[in-house]
């Protein structure tokens, strides 16, 4: 009886086992569980870094694509530029050529210029050289004195001074007009002057008067010239009245009355056109070196 009791105090005893053995399985279970959880965790975490990374990474590709397109563009800018800086260069250099040859070829007709005047003048004298009238060594110009082709007050030639205009006209214009001089005269003038006494305005009008005077003379059929060259005169003539703004002086310095009252014909050559002409090139004569020394520079 007593045994038979034992044994039924002893049978808890096995599920008392069974429950400790599902209890450290559901441990073990738990314990599973949460280290899953804790590597989703961190391979979560992980992954979050490497795609913020990865981010930054694009990003930094993004911005050195495009600072590579900017690079590249400028190295394309800078390159049209060289190639439009040789082709200015080049431009440049053929100006200075070209410059420098109009430069030679205006110098050579200067010398020419100047030489025909010269020419002129040396004919005029031989012309002259048995005359009371002299012309100007320096200009050409030949000089009437008012008191002998007018009247006091007058711009009417008088008759005498008709003979004188007569035998000196011809000589004159006949060297002017020839036909190896003309084609370098650009213009034939008659001036007139007077002395300082009156107003300025009332000289003028006797001045200007007095050289149209000779112009008309000059103009006329019976003065001794040809029709040809009374028409070529036409083409050329500027008659001018300067009233007394360029009074001749004494050795004393006092106006010169009577010399102060004359008409004075002169001509003038082509070559204030020519001045110019050679001022132009001069001054891109002297720009050149600049545009070439420039260009070396660039080269460097």
């Amino acid at each position: 009886m007593r045994n038979r009791r034992r044994e039924i105090f002893e049978e808890p005893g096995y599920w008392q086992s069974y429950s400790d053995m599902m209890a450290a399985l559901l441990l073990i279970f738990i314990l599973l569980i949460a280290i899953t959880l804790f590597v989703y965790r961190q391979k979560r975490t992980d992954l979050e870094e490497a795609q913020l990374q990865l981010n930054s990474t694009r990003q930094e590709l993004e911005n050195s694509e495009a600072e590579l397109r900017n690079s590249i563009k400028e190295l394309e800018e800078a390159y049209a530029r060289a190639t439009m800086t040789e082709d200015e260069l080049a431009a440049a250099y053929r100006q200075i050529d070209e410059a420098r040859a109009e430069l030679a070829s205006t110098r050579s007709q200067l010398q020419d210029i100047v030489g025909i005047k010269t020419d002129i003048i040396g004919e005029l004298q031989t012309r002259f050289d048995n005359s009371s009238m002299k012309v100007d060594a320096q200009t050409g110009t030949i000089t009437f004195s008012s008191d002998v082709l007018f009247r006091y007050n007058s711009a009417t030639l008088t008759p005498e001074s008709k003979e004188t205009l007569q035998e000196i006209i011809p000589m004159y214009l006949g060297v002017l007009l020839q036909d190896s001089f003309r084609p370098y005269i650009s213009e034939i003038i008659i001036e007139g002057h007077t002395d300082t006494d009156g107003d300025y305005q009332s000289n003028m009008t006797l001045s200007y008067g007095r050289a149209n005077s000779v112009a008309k003379f000059c103009l006329d059929g019976d003065n001794g010239l040809t029709q040809a060259q009374i028409a070529q005169l036409q083409e050329m003539l500027t008659v001018n009245g300067r009233s007394f703004s360029v009074p001749i002086y004494k050795a004393s310095g006092d106006v010169d009355m009577a010399a102060s009252r004359r008409v004075e014909i002169k001509f003038r050559l082509r070559e204030d056109e020519m001045i110019e002409k050679i001022t132009e090139v001069l001054e891109r004569e002297e720009k050149a070196p600049q545009d070439e020394n420039a260009g070396l520079d660039w080269e460097e």
